[in-house]
C-alpha cells in the first residue's frame, strides 16, 4: 500500500544509487519450499535473503523485478531492482526517507514510486500500534518518477498530502494511484504523462492499493467504508494521525472509469493485496481469514472469481504471504513471505512456476 523517493543532491548519493548488491548464491533445493496443500505452486525459489521485502512486481518485459527492502544499512524501505533470478540487485531510489508501491513504466525505461525523502531525508516515525494493527499513511509521501536506473527523480503529481500506491496499465496508456489531495484517501487515473487526472472513488473511507486487470477495462483494489457513527469517528481519527486500519478491508472491482463499483468479498477480515490473474476474471488477494489473533494476524494467498465465486486458498502458512502478482501468460507467480526466514521477522521475496 505505499511508494517513495527523494531527491538526490550529493555525488556520493548519485554513485551508491547505482552500487549493486553482491550477488547471492543461497537457494533451496526445488519443491522444498511449498506445503502440502499448495498444488498450485511448483519450483518455488526464493530471492532475498535477509530483511523485510515486499511488494514485487515485473517490468514490462518480465525480466526484471521491482520491489522496497529493509535490510542492512537502509532502517526503512528503499527500492530496488533485481534480475527474475535474484541476481544484480541495484538500489534505485536515494536511500534517504521511506519509499513504497514501485512499479515499471512502459518501456521499462523509467519507474515510478513513492517517497518522504523531500519532507525528511530521516526515517519517519513507525505506526503505534498499541492503537491496534494500524498501518501509517505518511502525509509526506509524494509520487516519483526517475529513470529505471534510479537517477533523476522528479516529483510526479505533486500534491498535498499522501499521494503513493501507483501501478500501471498492461496497456501502458494509464496510472492508477491513491491520494489524499481532495481530503480522503481515494483512487484516481491519469495518462503516462501526468494528464487527464481523474477521481475515481468518492465515499468516505479507504480505497487503495488499485491494479489494472490484463486488459486494461477494469481496476481491482481494496476498500474500507466505515458505516456507523463509531466507525466514521474511528476511521477519522486514525486519518488524523496519518494511520488506517486494515482489519475489514474487502476487495472491490470497478471499470477503469470507475463505474459499475461492486464488491467481490465480504467478511470480518483483512483483504488487501488483490491483483488479476491473466484470464481478467479471477483475483488473486492476501487476507487473514481464519486468523485467530487480531493483533498478529496469519496471511495467506486466496483466489476467486470476480462474480464472488470459487474462493480457494492458495497458500497454507501460519505467519504471511502477500503481494502476489502473475506474469502475463499466468505461468509465473512472485509473493513476498516469512516462509523459511533465517531471522524470525524477516520478509523476503519469492518466485514460483503456477499450476493450474
Amino acid at each position: 500500500m505505499k511508494t517513495l523517493i527523494f531527491l538526490i543532491s550529493l555525488v556520493l548519493l548519485l554513485s551508491s544509487c547505482n552500487k549493486k548488491e553482491p550477488a547471492k548464491t543461497e537457494s533451496a533445493p526445488a519443491d522444498t519450499m511449498t506445503f502440502p496443500q499448495e498444488k498450485h505452486l511448483k519450483n518455488v525459489k526464493m530471492l532475498t535473503f535477509e530483511g523485510e521485502n515486499a511488494e514485487a512486481y515485473f517490468n514490462f518485459g518480465e525480466k526484471q523485478l521491482i520491489f522496497q527492502s529493509t535490510h542492512g544499512e537502509y532502517k526503512c524501505d528503499q527500492i530496488f531492482t533485481m534480475d527474475l533470478d535474484g541476481e544484480n540487485k541495484t538500489l534505485v531510489s536515494t536511500g534517504k526517507g521511506r519509499t513504497t508501491c514501485s512499479y515499471f513504466l512502459p518501456g521499462d525505461k523509467k519507474i515510478i514510486y513513492a517517497s518522504t525523502h523531500a519532507v525528511d531525508e530521516n526515517c519517519p516515525t513507525p505506526p503505534d500500534h498499541s492503537l491496534g494493527y494500524v498501518w501509517k499513511v505518511y502525509k509526506g509521501f509524494d509520487m516519483y518518477i526517475a529513470n529505471a536506473d534510479g537517477s533523476n527523480p522528479e516529483v510526479f503529481l505533486p500534491a498535498d498530502g499522501y499521494d503513493a500506491e501507483a501501478t500501471v496499465s498492461p496497456k501502458g496508456d494509464k496510472i492508477v494511484f491513491t491520494s489524499m489531495r481532495d481530503g480522503d484517501l481515494d483512487i484516481y487515473t491519469c495518462n503516462i504523462d501526468g494528464s487527464d487526472v481523474k477521481r475515481l472513488t468518492t465515499a468516505l473511507g479507504y480505497d487503495g492499493g488499485p491494479f489494472f486487470s490484463w486488459d486494461g477495462t477494469k481496476i481491482v483494489y481494496r476498500s474500507y467504508h466505515p458505516k456507523t457513527d463509531e466507525e466514521i469517528k474511528r476511521y477519522k481519527d486514525l486519518l488524523s494521525n496519518e494511520l488506517i486500519e486494515p482489519n475489514a478491508f474487502q476487495i472491490m472491482v470497478m471499470d477503469a472509469d470507475g463505474s459499475n463499483k461492486h464488491q467481490i468479498t465480504d467478511n470480518t477480515f483483512a483483504n488487501f493485496a488483490p491483483f488479476f490473474h491473466p484470464d481478467n476474471n479471477r483475483i488473486i488477494f492476501c487476507s487473514s481469514m481464519g486468523s485467530t489473533n487480531p493483533r498478529r494476524p496469519d496471511f495467506n494467498l486466496w483466489m476467486i472469481n470476480e462474480d464472488g465465486s470459487g474462493l480457494e486458498q492458495i497458500t497454507f502458512f501460519d505467519q504471511f504471504d502477500g503481494f502476489p502478482m502473475f506474469t502475463k501468460d499466468g505461468k509465473k507467480l512472485v509473493f513476498a513471505s516469512n516462509r523459511f526466514n533465517r531471522n524470525p521477522r524477516d520478509t523476503n521475496v519469492f518466485i514460483a512456476d503456477w499450476v493450474e
